[in-house]
Parts: structure tokens; C-alpha cells; sequence
């Protein structure tokens, strides 16, 4: 696989690594994101391999990684690159809205998840929010997220709950 390198450029302040394997998908994102001005893409890769490889090598301030990419899937580099260097943030562009893949995509510390189909005009925002040291989802991920915080908020109050009944019962019994 060949790993394109460019210096980077003097007037741009953002610069962001680009990991996905289709090749005219990561060119059109690349000239979406480089129209605003401010961002510069450093370097792309085609696996993520490629991208942990080339992380080590431009320090980029965000990656934009896909999950589904050959010899080492997004998740698994997102992984790898937060560990090594862990002031790099990892921004997911996939097509895939499974909750499994963006629970493991937070968990292995990504900072936000979009969706190819709905994402593409707000990528832009969203490198230069997570930057911030802020997430970003899409709004699709983002509904999901808030339900199974919700969900999950639910279950420890009933835990709570339960915990502070058995005190109070041990209590009364002393």
C-alpha cells in the first residue's frame, strides 16, 4: 500500500490524517474539508496500518478514520493511535450505525462518530469542535447515545435504589 505524505502547509492551523481505503471518497473529503481554509490534510491512508504508521510520522491534530478498511480496521487503529498518542483526536466517518461499533468506538476513545451518507457538510465543524476537546456525532448517533445514557442512568438509579433499601433494612435490623 503506498502512504502518501505532504508537508504541511504554513497558514493552515488544523492538520488531519485522512484513513479510509475508497480512494474518491477520501479525495472528496479531503477537498470538502480544505475549502474552509483553516485545515490541511497532512496525510492519508488507505488501511489502518497505514494510518497508525503515518500518525507517528505527521502528528496530525485529528484523524478522520473509517472503520471497515483492510489489514487493521479503524476501531483497532483508533485504538493503537489514542494509546500512543493520546492528544491526537480520532473522529469516525463510516457508513456503518451499528450501536456496537460506536460504543466501542467511544469507549476506545474516539471523539465523535459520523455518518458518511449525512456527515460530509459538517465535517469541517466537526474537526474543529472535537479539536476543542469537545464530541460530535451525528445527529442520528447522537439521538442513540442520549437513549442509552438514559437507559444506562436508569439502571443505577435502580441500583441505587436497591443499595440504599438494604442499608436502610440493615439499619432497622440493628
Amino acid at each position: 500500500m503506498k502512504i502518501l505524505e505532504l508537508p504541511p502547509c504554513p497558514n493552515k492551523q488544523i492538520t488531519v490524517l485522512l484513513a479510509e481505503d475508497h480512494l474518491k471518497f477520501r479525495k472528496s473529503v479531503k477537498l470538502m474539508i480544505e475549502l474552509d481554509g483553516d485545515i490541511e490534510v497532512v496525510g492519508e491512508a488507505s488501511n489502518g496500518r497505514d494510518a497508525v504508521r503515518l500518525n507517528k510520522r505527521v502528528h496530525p491534530k485529528v484523524i478522520i478514520m473509517d472503520i471497515a478498511m483492510p489489514q487493521l480496521n479503524g476501531l483497532q487503529a483508533t485504538k493503537q493511535i489514542i494509546e500512543s498518542s493520546p492528544a491526537t483526536r480520532v473522529l469516525i466517518l463510516s457508513a456503518n450505525s451499528e450501536p456496537e461499533y460506536i460504543k466501542q468506538a467511544i469507549l476506545l476513545g474516539a471523539s465523535g462518530y459520523l455518518i458518511k451518507h449525512s456527515s460530509t457538510l459538517c465535517l469541517a465543524h466537526a474537526v474543529r469542535e472535537v479539536l476543542k476537546g469537545k464530541t460530535y456525532f451525528s445527529s442520528s448517533i447522537s439521538k442513540l447515545v442520549c437513549t442509552n445514557c438514559r437507559e444506562l442512568f436508569s439502571k443505577m438509579e435502580l441500583v441505587k435504589r436497591k443499595l440504599l433499601r438494604a442499608a436502610q433494612t440493615k439499619v432497622a435490623l440493628n
